[in-house]
């Protein structure tokens, strides 16, 4: 079957979902990671990721049959683990649209933080992926969008968020949450914490949200 099942959102109840240590992925996947995100996915052979993952090509197969493969089992772990920290950062958020909204932009702003690898391949190789996945990824990705979409309108049915075009403002706001991932680095000038308030307020504004008026 071409078709992968919709991953279960990893479980980051509490404030876990701000918690972030190694990458726990399996030495295949670690391998094909690296690999993908140094040479990309058509630049990279099956020989280099085994090699990385210290397996023969034949070890390698054992677990993932094809390059393909490994590309799907990694970002099905992807979108898992953003998910899992998208809904437990919602489900420990107050009960304002504001404070919902503040969660689940921060939990995006730290997974791309964090996860920068991950994020990259998973935003530049969708093009790689067979068709049939590449439908399913795509409306995993959606499943995200729509979490940040229902936020942005939520604020603007309670009159929080001044915001025209709420749809394209929630696009806007996740792409400013990915972009993070192609440039920050843990030795920049911005800590995780100081760059979350910063980008948390240009989130605020693109929505609309300015409390100094009335």
């Amino acid at each position: 079957m071409n078709s992968v099942p919709e991953p279960t959102p990893r479980d980051h109840g509490g404030d876990g979902w701000r918690e972030y240590g190694q990458e726990d992925l399996p030495a295949p996947l670690a391998a094909a990671l690296s690999a993908f995100a140094e040479h990309g996915y058509h630049g990279t052979s099956v020989r280099d990721i085994a090699a990385r993952a210290g397996l023969s090509v034949p070890g390698l197969y054992h677990h993932y049959p094809s390059k393909q493969s490994l590309l799907k089992g990694l970002l099905e772990l992807t979108m898992s683990d953003l998910l899992g920290r998208s809904e437990a950062a919602l489900a420990e958020a107050g009960p304002t649209p504001l404070e919902r909204y503040d969660a689940v932009v921060e939990s995006l702003l730290r997974f791309h933080m964090y996860r920068r690898a991950q994020a990259f391949v998973g935003s530049t190789e969708i093009r790689s992926l067979d068709p049939s996945f590449r439908t399913d990824y795509i409306q995993l990705r959606d499943r995200q969008q729509r979490m940040v979409d229902r936020l942005v309108m939520d604020g603007v049915e309670s009159g929080d968020f001044r915001c025209p075009n709420p749809e394209d403002a929630g696009r806007a706001v996740t792409t400013m949450c990915v972009g993070v991932s192609t440039w920050y680095r843990p030795q920049g000038r911005l800590g995780p914490d100081e760059l979350v308030a910063r980008y948390l307020l240009i989130a605020r504004r693109m929505v609309g949200y300015f409390p100094d008026q009335s």
